[in-house]
């Protein structure tokens, strides 16, 4: 306990000796004095580890937090691994983006670490493209791809809460980094964390010759890009139905009215208390559409005083979009992820298919998904004709497969997740929120002149290629060897190696383990999709047609499962089927989840 306490007090000293805002100075300096083993530990127990989402952690002092020194560290570190990795950087450069994120007791920003991190790379030569103002996450990797950079960082926490920033890093693909990437950017970040001379300097981020600002042009170029998927320019022009948008306080607002802009829409209506960026995200608990109702409460209201039935909803940093829709009855229906995959994906199909009416065009025509989100798309894909894949979970696995499609002459039409992430045109290498609002809009326009409604149009979806439904949700567990043990108990089920046969009256038809790598169904029982044996991963199948895949969250607590039940076309009996799935789901919580026993808190909503 004492060689514990003095390492955290070594700590603290070698943070004092680096550090140079006056704020977190003066926290640390008082935590020092007093001693106290408990918030040292919490600010300097750690480093934050940088993984394929880069980092995410609340701001605050310490090694453990986002702040201006961690900031620097992290940069350095990536700078140097982007010098050994790209013999051209010092020619290509770098593009940073921030979102309005800020934090005044410690003197964080979103805007303040961009800048540091540009003095970091200029200091070493590097050009940087930094963005002058916020900016929606898609840019980032758009910018990264249309001027042909080495790579991109993007200042955000997305939807976390109001405390946390985020530290989100592209490659020169334009797409999320992968393994082993993570893993070397982490090494040299260890290798570099004593400030650079210049590294403070961030004036160096107001005039230097390396230093550009490619707000005017990429604000120009991607509206410009995104109208390739514009079809019904006319209806647009012309239609009666009125939208409502919302960017939960966070940069969405004024790129969904350039979105609308370019698509000659008018206006939609915006949320007045929440068009505006604040850092404090003052009318929402949690700034996450993906929450449902309880974020859109301000939404409904302004749709039914200006008589609109549609609800766009973008989360912060705008690279997630939810939609509701007001039905017959009055009530709002917020759909979900996968029905809104449902949607897109059949739209965006329907009009390449008007631009490519040759069959033989169907050949090198592509959609995504990951493997814990819908199997819709599939559907679609075996009765029309085109490729379906499943990735690992995330955007950066879809990002990167569908710049290696695109590199071999195949077009990637469409790709999604249900955590209500689309990526609707290949010029963004990951989700996007902006072109997916628009984009929807466009659907909605077309709908509303044959008199159908989105959810009536989603009903039709299901008829013609086979109902799908779908429920996720997650237990909270704080302790790891709980977790370990609950999947290990999975995999040692009636003896060693051997996974259940059964889940109640359902019979298990087949086993996916992506920890381990074991597949049931491959012929030498091995998973095609890449393993991680850092995270738990299991996917069963049952005989019912069912499939439910239980995995551990990255960055939440919690023990994550999705669940699916999908029909034969031309079967629609919906509440049947959903019947059948909350049977199914009540079986895997109380055989496999086991929560009295793990003690495990369930999803409080």
């Amino acid at each position: 306990m004492a060689a514990e306490k003095a390492g955290l007090a070594q700590a603290a000293a070698e943070w004092l000796r680096w550090d140079k805002n006056p704020k977190t100075i003066e926290i640390v300096k008082q935590m020092a004095a007093k001693g106290n083993p408990e918030e040292l530990q919490q600010c300097f127990g750690s480093r934050m580890e940088f993984g394929t989402a880069g980092l995410r952690a609340a701001m605050g002092p310490g090694t453990s937090q986002m702040n201006d020194l961690t900031i620097i560290q992290t940069t350095q570190g990536f700078c140097r691994y982007l010098e050994k990795s790209c013999s051209d950087l010092k020619k290509k450069g770098v593009v940073i983006g921030f979102d309005a994120r800020a934090h005044p007791s410690s003197g964080g920003s979103s805007k303040r670490f961009a800048r540091l991190a540009a003095a970091t790379f200029i200091s070493q030569g590097v050009p940087v493209y930094l963005f002058s103002s916020i900016v929606p996450t898609p840019f980032v990797p758009y910018t990264v791809t249309h001027l042909k950079l080495s790579a991109g960082i993007m200042v955000t926490a997305s939807h976390n809460p109001k405390q946390d920033n985020g530290y989100k890093v592209y490659w020169g693909n334009g797409a999320q980094i992968i393994p082993p990437h993570d893993k070397g950017i982490a090494q040299s970040i260890e290798e570099n964390l004593e400030p650079w001379p210049q590294a403070w300097e961030d004036s160096l981020a107001d005039k230097n010759p390396l230093l550009h600002d490619p707000y005017p042009s990429i604000n120009k170029d991607y509206f410009k890009d995104i109208q390739r998927h514009c079809f019904y320019r006319n209806l647009n022009k012309e239609t009666k139905l009125k939208f409502v948008h919302t960017s939960v306080h966070g940069v969405g607002h004024e790129f969904v009215q350039s979105a609308f802009k370019a698509f000659d829409f008018s206006p939609p209506f915006a949320v007045p208390e929440q068009k505006e960026p604040d850092p404090e995200f003052p009318t929402v608990k949690y700034p996450n559409p993906e929450e449902g109702k309880g974020v859109l409460t301000l939404s409904f209201a302004m749709a039914e005083k200006v008589g609109a039935r549609i609800v766009l909803a973008n989360d912060p940093d705008a690279d997630r979009l939810a939609v509701a829709e007001k039905q017959e009855s009055g009530e709002w229906k917020v759909f979900s992820g996968n029905q809104l995959g449902a949607l897109l994906g059949w739209w965006i199909f329907t009009c390449w298919k008007k631009q490519n009416p040759d069959p033989a065009a169907l050949k090198d025509a592509y959609m995504l998904s990951s493997t814990v989100s819908s199997k819709i798309l599939r559907a679609i894909a075996l009765k029309e004709g085109f490729h379906f894949e499943e990735t690992l979970t995330g955007f950066k696995w879809m990002g990167n497969r569908a710049k290696q499609l695109g590199d071999q002459g195949k077009s990637v039409l469409f790709a999604f997740e249900e955590a209500i992430g689309y990526m609707c045109s290949p010029v963004v290498l990951d989700k996007d929120g902006v072109s997916a609002a628009v984009i929807m809009a466009e659907m909605a326009t077309l709908l509303a002149t044959k008199n159908l409604s989105l959810s009536q149009q989603l009903k039709a979806i299901y008829n013609e290629y086979g109902c799908h439904v779908t429920k996720a949700s997650y237990f909270i567990c704080h302790d790891q060897k709980i977790i370990k043990g609950l999947f290990e108990k999975l995999r040692n089920y009636d003896g060693k190696d051997t996974y259940p046969k059964t889940c109640g009256k359902f019979t298990v038809s087949g086993v996916r383990d992506l920890t381990t790598g074991y597949d049931s169904v491959q012929p030498d029982k091995k998973a095609v999709l890449p393993i991680n044996t850092r995270s738990q991963m299991i996917t069963f199948t049952f005989g019912n047609g069912g499939v439910a895949t239980m995995r551990t969250s990255g960055t939440e607590p919690k023990i994550k499962y999705y669940s699916e039940l999908c029909a034969p076309p031309g079967n629609s009996d919906f509440d049947k089927l959903k019947k059948e799935l909350d049977e199914l789901v009540s079986a895997i919580e109380k055989y496999f989840f086991e929560p009295e026993k793990n003690k495990l808190q369930a999803n409080p909503e």
